[in-house]
Order: C-alpha cells, then structure tokens, then sequence
C-alpha cells in the first residue's frame, strides 16, 4: 500500500513540475513579455533606487518597505534550487542548460513584474481589517467573487505547498554528508533529532513574531547569504581565472549543440530535451509566476503598485542570473562535473573542496544553512498567509504550530510521500496565479503607462 502511495505521489509531482506547468509558465511569461514589449526592463535603474528607500512613504499603505519585501522574497527563492538545482541542471546538461536558465530568469523577471504589480494594485483586507495582498486577493478584488475557487484552491494549495519538509530534509543531509560523516561524528537519526531541534527553535523564534520580525531577519540574513556565496564563488574563479573565458564561452555554444547533455531526447532530439532541462530549473529556482513572491511584495507600504512590480522584477535577475550563475560557473571550472559521478548539493560540495581544500565544503555550508533557514521564515509566513484568507487572521497562529511540528518531521523521518505532493501542491499555486496574471496584464499594462509618463514629465 506505502508502494503505491509513494509511486502516486511521485508521478504527481513529475506531472506538476513537467510540460503542462512549464507551458503555463513558460509561454505565459512569453506572453507577458511580449504584450509589455520589454518596457518594464528599460527602468531596472529606477527599481534600484526605489530598492534603496528613495521614494518610501512612511505614510503609504502597506507593512514593511521595499527592500524588506525583495528580501522576504529572496529567502524563499534562493536556497537549494541554487546550489543543489544548477549542479543537477549541469550534471545531466552539461554547460548548456545554464544558458536555459538564464532564459528562464529573463521571463522570470517580467512574470514576477505583473504578478507583484498586481498585488499592489488588488490589495484587500483580511478578516482583521489588515491591508493584504496576494494572488488570492488579486483574484477576488481584480476578477470578482466569481472567480473565487480560484482563489481557494491557491490557498489550500499554499497550506501545502509552504510546509518545509523538503528543505529541512536537504539541509540534515547537506549538514550530515559535509560536517558529520567526513569527521566520524555521530549521524544516525540522534543527530538528525538535534538538527531537527535546533532548526525548530530558531524558525520558532523568528515565525511566532510575525511578519516585521520574519522581514526584519531576511533582511539581515539575504543580503549576507548573497555576499558571503558571491566572495566565496569569485575566490574560486579567481583561482582558476584562466579557465572561466572557455566555460563562459561554452555556455553559449552548447546551448545550442547539446554536445554534453546525457539525458533522455524529447521533442525530437536532444536540444529539446536542454532546453527543457534548463528551463525547468530556472523556473524552479526562482519561483516566478508561482505567486508566493506577490504574497510578500503585497505586504510592501507603498500607493503606487508599479514600483513594487519594478523591485519584483530583481529578484529573478538576482536568484537566477547572479546566484545560479556563480555555483554553475564554479562547478564547470573546477572540472568536477567531467570527474565525479556526484549530483545535487554533493556535486557543488566537491567544486567547493577541489578548489578550497580543507575548508571549501564547511564554507558551502554554512551558506547552506543560511539559505536554509532563510527560507523556512519566508514560507512560514506564506503559509500563515493561506490560513488567514480561508478561515480567518485569528486562526493564522495554528499554521505556525503545524509548520514547527513538519520542521522536525522533515529532520527525522524519510518523507519522500509528503515531500513529493508538497512539491506537487507548490506546483498547483501557479494555475491561478498566472490565469488571474494574464487576464489581468491590460490592467497592469494600462497602470504601466500612467506611471512612466508621470516619471518623464
């Protein structure tokens, strides 16, 4: 029976995560590109300085500023699906999917434009009378309470979709391959207990106090985690510089060659297959169109929905363009992806050790648990979110306790099931987020036009 449950629960999430959510994705971000004509891209500027408080209103409706928002985003985003996801893109890829997922980010960037856009400009009010925003709120303000199952089924979808179990589970096994093992330390399910504990404990801390804490942390924790990764990868380059002109160059080329991919051939061949592959990781990492982002950026205090779009739209350029690019760039030139048969966070930890004896794999992870625990305030927040518009701001706190409690069960037990219809519910999140997107783009678009007309004048 377990069998089954576990083969049903694994063919749900390759679905989810497969063609029909990277279409929806993919094409609608396409879509979106296109129909905003690349507009948004020519303001990246203007989005640093309202990133950097020059147009903050402490007066404007709204929670916590700009820079708060981008970084409770950011926790959420950045975290395996960079360090373990590109190893497993460039494992079967080879330096071409890396290309892909550059393409991923690009769309990411206007995805994440008109869903966060949207968030401010179809904010509502939970139950406490709090200015919320949201793909929920988006739906039932902007679309009507027709549209509301729509609205339902992201929630319920989000209850799910937010649990950490497979986050806690990849940090216990990075922390007992890289840190327990290696040293003979104990590493049976005692210190997956204690790992398990401790995580509880510090997410309780910060998740308990509620949004400003949760926001005040990532905005301390993000900013360190990108700096300390982006030292320790340019050290790595600088030690192997004479290589990183050919890798760079390789990227390009074999994004169309597919010299190096290794896997199965779809659509006819095995650039199809590539392309796929780096999309689909990219689209992994950064999470756009999912709606979790808008969940965060809605909260931001600020009367003009553009500029919150135009911070949104960082944060795929930082996930994927910058982040992924220095853990591809740091397997590729250190060879490691030619010489070991390793995957995932173990593939990263050699490029690591190849290139920094003796302290390289401690440095990534200490990274990793950064990104880690980052991620567990943010989807905390996330799922309480949910809670809050099915049954109520009162009854939000009852998510913090069941999130603590999958904390420790992530830790301590094989959770390949949950794991498993987690990531499929996460998946779910994306039909009524980016459906309510691309029939409310004219919206956005017509908001766009306003906004960019005032800035010139």
């Amino acid at each position: 029976m377990i069998d089954r449950i576990e083969k049903i629960a694994a063919a749900f999430s390759s679905f989810m995560w497969g063609m029909p959510l990277l279409v929806l994705l993919i094409g609608g971000g396409i879509y979106l590109l296109i129909r905003s004509q690349f507009v948004p891209f020519l303001y990246f500027g203007h989005a640093i300085s309202v990133l950097r408080g020059k147009y903050d209103d402490p007066n404007d409706p709204g929670q916590i500023n700009h820079f708060q928002a981008l970084t409770t985003a950011l926790s959420s985003t950045i975290g395996m699906g960079n360090i373990a996801g590109v190893a497993v893109a460039i494992s079967i890829g080879g330096p071409g999917a890396v290309f892909w997922m550059w393409v991923s980010g690009i769309v990411g960037m206007c995805t994440k434009f008109f869903t966060c856009t949207l968030a401010i400009l179809y904010r509502g009010k939970d139950s406490a009378g709090e200015i919320q925003g949201g793909p929920m709120y988006f739906i039932t303000e902007g679309l009507g309470e027709k549209w509301k199952p729509l609205a339902v089924l992201f929630s319920l979808a989000g209850l799910i979709g937010a649990l950490p179990a497979f986050n806690v589970n990849q940090l216990t096994q990075a922390i007992r391959d890289i840190l327990l093992v290696p040293n003979g330390l104990p590493a049976g399910p005692g210190a997956n207990l204690v790992i398990g504990i401790i995580l509880m404990i510090a997410t309780a801390f910060v998740v308990i106090g509620g949004l400003q804490r949760i926001s005040k942390t990532a905005a301390k924790l993000v900013p360190t985690m990108v700096v300390l990764y982006f030292l320790a990868v340019v050290t790595i380059l600088i030690i192997n510089y004479d290589k990183v002109p050919h890798y760079l160059g390789l990227i390009f080329t074999d994004a169309f060659a597919a010299n190096h991919y290794t896997g199965d051939p779809m659509f006819g061949g095995v650039l199809g297959a590539l392309i796929v592959l780096g999309i689909k990781r990219g689209a992994f990492s950064n999470e756009a169109g999912l709606g979790t982002a808008a969940l965060a950026h809605g909260a931001a205090k600020t009367s003009e929905p553009i500029r919150e779009g135009l911070v949104a739209m960082l944060g795929p350029f930082i996930d994927t363009i910058i982040v992924c690019t220095l853990t591809a760039l740091a397997i590729l030139v250190t060879g490691v992806w030619q010489t070991t048969g390793s995957n995932g966070v173990t593939l990263t930890a050699a490029a690591f050790s190849a290139a920094l004896p003796g302290f390289g794999p401690y440095l990534l992870l200490v990274c990793i648990v950064i990104f880690s625990l980052s991620s567990l305030l943010s989807y905390a927040y996330y799922g309480s979110k949910c809670m809050s518009f099915l049954l109520g701001d009162d009854k939000k706190h009852y998510y913090n306790y069941f999130y603590l409690a999958s904390i420790l069960a992530g830790a301590t037990l094989s959770l390949d099931i949950i794991i498993n219809f987690i990531d499929g519910s996460f998946a779910i999140m994306a039909i009524p987020t980016m459906l309510a997107t691309i029939l409310l783009a004219p919206k956005v678009l017509a908001a766009a036009k306003i906004y960019f007309n005032k800035l010139k004048a």
